[in-house]
């Protein structure tokens, strides 16, 4: 669960934090820069599998060879910065298994993790060829202390902070990566855990991946805690040709970013392991799984049933869907905004969906009278602050951005933030505009925060109707 982001000198990003808890709804016009955010969740994500390189050219899953990787570094309209920092704190999951099936014990949930990144131009002969440099990466933890006072937002202390976080850590440096200039030199270090000795050095300036990348055995659990916990923040750009699109019986069975293997994941559900061999009991399983899913998409279109066909020759799923006139439905005969719903039902029916969901305009497809309906399943996919994390009450987060008018209205205030740019003065005098995440007045984030904040008065395009729209006035009705 990521608490917190800081950033520095990425794109327009520059002195900027936010806090985020279960559920939050970002809000601001086209073009301001919410997508941002995402980009750098979804990097930090895949830093945990890739190079700094490969990282950087599949943000927006663009073509490597027309992409430009200066254009992630700050630039004030003269003048580029030459690296960027990005900070994350997040609660972690302390079971965890390594890429050899062996599982692991985190000793701290609560960590912090940093990363400084460089820009640099290398010549070789009579070429030149541009590279990321790793400047600094660490990670530390928060005590169970601490932790009162760095999750902002409204929990259990009882319920929630006493199940999610904890720390068998003991020692003077709360470390577990760190960085140190050695003549001249900068390296990495990797503390041990557990026990006492000498940290593992890299050198940075050759590093093509960062430690948390390459930490992938139980020998480093909490670096590997942190890597899992990163390797599940995934941005949900759902495609309607995905959505419907029917699987192979032995097809992935999780949904994945674009919104495919629909069929196979509510399949796995059915399926289950309940029954204990008993095929009464496995039915009763399989019929409330899709029972509990229509009845949540009968929310948004009047559908009676929902199954899984499968063709027994092709090993073929195919999800079905009955409206209440009898008609049955395959899934490629969907509307794209059912589709979209369904994806968030079966997601949140999902035991082994963990992590953080990042989505943009969730609204789409959407009629404005479902708008509540689509937000209450959003909220109903993150984790309860008010309850223990467990198996009924996973540690899951949702972080979405709008600029629909209709669903910020929707929104609980303490769960909304509004984009906005600020004008300020750069190193070199030039008068720039940065990006800010503003909280309303009166609600955790401006209260913990103790600075800027936004009342609804400068909402005022959110919470009225278009000027001179033809229909913002009372029909008239003739009809008796």
């Amino acid at each position: 669960m990521l608490t917190r982001l800081e950033v520095n000198g990425f794109k327009n990003l520059v002195d900027f934090s936010v806090d985020f808890g279960p559920f939050t709804c970002i809000a601001g016009p086209n073009g301001a820069g919410k997508s941002n955010i995402f980009d750098v969740i979804r990097f930090l994500s895949l830093l945990t599998e890739h190079t700094l390189i490969e990282a950087a050219l599949r943000i927006r899953d663009s073509d490597p060879d027309t992409t430009d990787i200066k254009d992630l570094f700050w630039c004030d309209g003269s003048e580029r910065v030459t690296e960027f920092f990005l900070a994350a704190e997040m609660i972690v999951d302390p079971s965890v298994i390594d890429d050899f099936g062996r599982p692991a014990q985190a000793s701290s949930t609560y960590l912090r993790y940093e990363l400084r990144i460089g820009h640099e131009v290398e010549l070789q002969a009579a070429d030149s060829y541009e590279k990321l440099v790793l400047r600094h990466e660490s990670l530390s933890y928060f005590t169970e202390g601490e932790a009162s006072e760095r999750i902002r937002f409204p929990h259990s202390a009882m319920h929630f902070r006493k199940s999610a976080i904890s720390n068998a850590r003991r020692t003077k440096k709360k470390m577990y990566i760190s960085t140190e200039q050695v003549d001249g030199h900068t390296e990495i270090l990797v503390h041990q855990e557990g026990q006492q000795g000498r940290p593992q050095r890299a050198p940075a300036a050759s590093a093509p991946r960062t430690i948390v990348c390459t930490s992938n055995t139980s020998s480093t659990p909490t670096i590997l805690a942190a890597r899992r916990e990163m390797q599940g923040w995934r941005i949900l750009a759902l495609e309607p040709s995905a959505m419907r699109r029917p699987d192979r019986l032995r097809a992935d069975s999780h949904i994945s970013h674009d919104g495919g293997h629909l069929p196979a994941t509510l399949y796995r559900l059915a399926s289950g392991t309940s029954g204990n061999g008993n095929p009464e009991e496995a039915e009763k399983h399989r019929a409330g799984i899709y029972a509990s899913v229509a009845n949540r998409l009968a929310e948004l279109v009047p559908v009676e049933s929902i199954r899984i066909d499968l063709d027994e020759k092709r090993k073929l799923l195919t999800l079905m869907l009955r409206e209440r006139s009898g008609a049955e439905l395959p899934a490629h005969a969907l509307s794209d905004g059912t589709l979209r719903f369904l994806v968030l039902c079966i997601l949140g029916s999902d035991p082994a969906a963990r992590g953080l969901i990042c989505m943009e305009e969730p609204e789409n497809g959407i009629h404005p009278g479902k708008m509540a309906a689509i937000l209450e399943l959003l909220k109903e996919i993150a984790v309860d602050p008010e309850h223990p994390v467990d198996d009924d009450n996973p540690l899951r987060q949702v972080i979405v951005a709008t600029h629909s008018p209709v669903f910020v209205q929707c929104q609980n205030k303490n769960d909304l933030i509004f984009v906005a740019r600020i004008r300020r003065k750069s190193g070199n005098g030039n008068m720039i505009n940065i990006m800010k995440c503003l909280p309303l007045l009166n609600t955790w984030r401006s209260e913990t925060a103790g600075g800027d904040h936004i009342g609804l008065s400068t909402l005022i395009a959110y919470l009225q109707k278009p000027e001179n729209a033809p229909l913002q006035h009372e029909l008239e009705c003739n009809e008796p």
